[in-house]
């Protein structure tokens, strides 16, 4: 009999935040089309998107980000979804800035014609991606690929993306692909086994690899398609015949350390590489390891990607080390790995051969002081044509801020600056914003999420202040008092540029300025508040800030 106590009880529940529903996907999908084709700094900067080019855009944005949280999710049963959902909004965020940044599409790539529900640019590219993902059998396979079948046609460029191929349509596609082995030098087939059942999709990759088997091909994509080891020995038949390629797109690919070394082990040549992409996969140390060999073969590589891959300090140490005989290279993606000071260290070596590089992306890279160091005073003394710098997220700190003024201050090319997500503070502002008041090309500088305050804020704010090109000025994320909004916004005006560059503040702490000073008040080591205040405010007047 229950007694008292158990009748009782109270009951707990369970709520679980992963996945959403298909009503909330289609509203984001819907929010996302919306701010892709509305008026916006970038837009007047980049261009703006035809509402089709945004809603197509901010599909494959869901799509893709919703697939990258499940798997999260997967891997982590038990919780309640919340790391999920937020690597669903933060991975929508990066692309949907990634595709405003671009800007709409070339206009000979949107005025393609339609024929038989594939789209052809001019007469050279074919191309099937365009419209809903969706399977595709051997009765729209034949109609699809028919213009490929027609004599005397030339094309030379082929994307079969975003349609789901089965063995039959794969056999289909076979004979027309083989067809034209001597004239296709950019393949791309990313995504086109989506939803297909493992043995299926292997066997449908062996059909492809054999079929473009002897193609000399100057572009390969095989993004997007959950390869694993047994999926990149499923193209042997293709990747071991090319000789010739500039560009190798391996994203979202479930590259593991396996996979990593049977591409080293498959790829024959990369003497003439140019472009390596891997964003997105399991590659680890060992599989970075691996990697490396194919950076040492590979002198004339100029853009190389190597983000969000699970490498840590031993296989960050090697590529690192293998970069160093890319002295063509002009854009490196490193980010969210695991490298640490060491591999950071390491880098800073390479970096110093590496002369020709406008583009640096080393954010989440558990740097810190030493390695971030090593790296900037690297980059100062060579780089002489630096375009971009991102940096966050690396617990770098005040400690770092007078080597970052310096190279700063030598990179007059310098067009974007992202710092967020470390601790520089406010004498970190007031250093890095006096090395940028004299940089003209500036367009965008983020300090986000860098505890600054009411006085650092006002010194960022008159950096970038008369700066007649400039977009973007994030220092959302901060601890920045009313009147310190207010007084960032009257620079602002003042200025060259307009409150349109000032990025959003909804995540700005405004009593979190008050608590900071009270914690140093306490903690004694830097003084009082008050004293504190006056140190910067005194700083302020030795740069030159014009108060209102």
């Amino acid at each position: 009999m229950e007694t008292a106590t158990q009748k009782f009880q109270p009951r707990t529940f369970s709520i679980k935040l992963w996945p959403p529903s298909e009503t909330t996907r289609l509203m984001l999908v819907e929010r996302m089309t919306k701010n892709l084709s509305s008026e916006s700094i970038f837009s007047r900067k980049y261009g703006l998107l035809s509402e089709e080019e945004a809603t197509e855009n901010a599909k494959r944005i869901e799509e893709a980000c919703f697939d990258s949280a499940n798997e999260h999710f997967m891997k982590e049963p038990d919780g309640d979804g919340s790391s999920a959902v937020q690597l669903y909004a933060k991975e929508t965020s990066k692309l949907i800035l990634e595709v405003l940044k671009r800007g709409p599409r070339p206009r000979e790539d949107t005025e393609a014609s339609v024929v038989n529900k594939s789209v052809v640019l001019g007469k050279t590219v074919f191309d099937i991606s365009g419209g809903r993902r969706a399977f595709i059998d051997a009765e729209e396979a034949k109609e699809v690929l028919a213009p490929l079948t027609e004599e005397g046609n030339s094309y030379s460029k082929i994307c079969l993306s975003n349609r789901s191929f089965g063995i039959d349509a794969a056999r289909v596609a076979a004979p027309v692909l083989a067809s034209l082995r001597k004239q296709l030098t950019e393949v791309d087939l990313s995504d086109f086994i989506a939803g297909r059942a493992e043995d299926e999709a292997l066997e449908v990759m062996r059909i492809f690899s054999l079929a473009l088997e002897g193609c000399v091909l100057k572009y390969l994509n095989l993004s997007d398609n959950a390869l694993g080891e047994k999926g990149v020995r499923a193209f042997e038949a293709l990747l071991r015949s090319q000789n010739s390629l500039e560009e190798l797109y391996l994203i979202n690919d479930g590259i593991s350390e396996e996979a990593a070394k049977a591409l080293c082990e498959l790829i024959p040549s990369t003497d003439k590489l140019k472009t390596l992409h891997f964003h997105n996969n399991m590659t680890g140390d060992e599989g970075a390891t691996a990697i490396a060999e194919v950076l040492k073969h590979s002198p004339l590589l100029e853009n190389f990607r190597c983000s969000s891959t699970r490498v840590g300090s031993d296989g960050g140490t090697a590529l690192a080390q293998a970069l160093g005989i890319c002295t063509h290279m002009k854009k490196l993606d490193l980010r969210d790995n695991l490298f640490g000071v060491e591999a950071g260290i390491a880098l800073s070596r390479s970096l110093e051969n590496l002369v020709g590089i406008t583009e640096i992306y080393l954010s989440y890279l558990n740097l810190e002081d030493e390695g971030a160091i090593a790296i900037i005073n690297a980059l100062k003394q060579s780089v002489p044509s630096l375009e971009v710098l991102e940096i966050a997220g690396n617990e770098i700190t005040t400690k770092a801020a007078p080597a970052l003024s310096e190279c700063v201050a030598a990179k007059k090319s310098l067009t974007k600056l992202i710092l967020s997500e470390n601790e520089l503070k406010d004498d970190g502002a007031i250093i890095i914003g006096k090395a940028l008041e004299s940089h003209t090309q500036l367009k965008e500088f983020d300090f986000s999420n860098n505890m600054i305050r009411r006085v650092g804020a006002r010194c960022l704010a008159q950096a970038v202040s008369n700066k007649p090109n400039f977009v973007l000025l994030n220092i959302n994320g901060n601890a920045i008092s009313d009147e310190g909004i207010d007084e960032v916004k009257e620079i602002l005006k003042a200025g060259k540029n307009s409150l349109d560059v000032l990025g959003p503040l909804d995540e700005n702490d405004v009593e979190g300025e008050g608590e900071e000073e009270e914690e140093e008040a306490e903690g004694g080591e830097e003084g009082s508040a008050e004293e504190d205040g006056g140190e910067l405010e005194s700083k302020l007047q030795h740069l030159n800030v014009e108060q209102d």
